[in-house]
């Protein structure tokens, strides 16, 4: 893959949850929340601040829990990724 995002965007690779219930009941893909958890897999250069190139906290291979409605969606090969801005980042998972 030859993605490289721009400026404080980060494209990421959603990971699936559990797609049973407790009780092992299967769920259907519509009723399947969306993933807020995922894999960098690259990161933009930085955000310009006051004339200068910040680089983003986030790293390639950072696992991240990001914003439910955040970034946009894209696909590539067959696989499902986003483009997240920075800010929508929440946290990354140590």
């Amino acid at each position: 893959m030859n993605i490289q995002p721009l400026g404080d965007r980060v494209l990421v690779k959603p990971i699936k949850k559990e797609e049973k219930t407790k009780s092992g009941i299967v769920l259907p893909d519509n009723a399947q929340e969306k993933p807020q958890e995922g894999e960098v897999l690259a990161v933009g250069s930085g955000k310009i601040i006051d004339g200068e190139l910040r680089p983003l906290e986030i790293k390639k291979g950072d696992r991240v829990l990001y914003s439910k409605y955040g970034g946009d969606e894209i696909n590539i090969d067959n696989e499902e990724l986003k483009i997240i801005s920075e800010s929508d980042i929440l946290a990354i998972i140590k």
